[in-house]
């Protein structure tokens, strides 16, 4: 992750970590969710334990929670979230690298079904699998993700996170339209240096002047605004863009055939240099 979506996250938990409980219910159930011996290396969870009656444990950065008594299957919806609040702060890491969110609890192997089960009861369904022998719980589904810490009470940070994820969205989109139209650009300069090659050496063998009225003018339009667009010309020359489109494809097949069928006027070949249709043998003088 960049650092600034490090520091998000770090707000985001430490947000998380603020909210204090308003109903005793609430409270017993962050303590049931944090587990009865957290372990954390975060300063703002830390005292999030302390205060929810913690107390430093054994082992370093380790904690002992009071033993309290929580039933999921008959708490309120409040209590609910505040086991997960509790279960994410302790259990709970979010990821924002590459622009991607991925939200994740590792867990005992045995505890990634129930939380994946109790998830889905709250309308987050998350899947779950066995690493290294532990259990992780995962989200990868940015709607989720926001779902979810904002129903724990990551309201502020969310909002941050949303306007990240919107602001990356648009310069995603303006990049593939950039992209896009430099590509055509490149398409249409390719294209006009072709179409004005083979005017030139159309006009250089004087195959240039047998043509069609508008294929003629086509020529001097793209002559003169080398840049042009199909549609430009079109509007300049009061023509459809087709008409103009057909008559170059035209001029480019002449320059690159010598065939004497493709665009001459009243479909007649191209005459030879005495003057006569290139092709076409003259009668033998009768015999004296």
């Amino acid at each position: 992750m960049s650092g600034s979506d490090r520091d998000l996250v770090a707000a985001l938990r430490a947000e998380l970590a603020a909210v204090d409980p308003s109903r005793p219910c609430d409270k017993i159930a962050e303590i049931t969710g944090s587990g009865p011996r957290p372990v954390t290396r975060e300063g703002t969870v830390a005292r999030l334990i302390i205060r929810l009656g913690g107390h430093a444990g054994p082992t370093r950065r380790s904690f002992v929670l009071p033993p309290v008594e929580f039933s999921w299957a008959s708490a309120a919806d409040h209590c609910r979230f505040a086991w997960l609040r509790g279960r994410f702060l302790a259990r709970g890491s979010l990821s924002l690298a590459a622009g991607r969110a991925h939200l994740e609890f590792v867990v005992p192997a045995d505890q990634a079904p129930e939380l994946a089960r109790r998830l889905a009861e709250v309308d987050l369904p998350a899947s779950w699998r066995i690493r290294r022998g532990l259990g992780v719980v995962t989200w990868k589904s940015a709607e989720s993700i926001a779902s979810f810490l904002g129903r724990i009470g990551a309201s502020a940070s969310l909002l941050e996170l949303e306007a990240r994820s919107v602001a990356r969205s648009l310069r995603g989109d303006l990049n593939r339209v950039i992209n896009a139209e430099s590509a055509n650009l490149q398409r249409s300069v390719a294209a006009s240096g072709r179409q004005l090659a083979a005017i030139d050496a159309l006009e250089a063998d004087g195959r240039l002047a047998e043509q069609p009225r508008i294929v003629r003018a086509v020529a001097d339009a793209r002559r003169e605004t080398p840049e042009a667009s199909l549609s430009e010309m079109a509007a300049r020359l009061e023509l459809h863009r087709s008409a103009v489109q057909r008559a170059l494809d035209r001029l480019e097949r002449l320059a690159l055939h010598d065939d004497e069928g493709i665009g001459l006027r009243g479909g007649q070949g191209r005459k030879g240099r005495a003057g006569r249709p290139k092709g076409r043998r003259e009668a033998p003088a009768p015999l004296a």
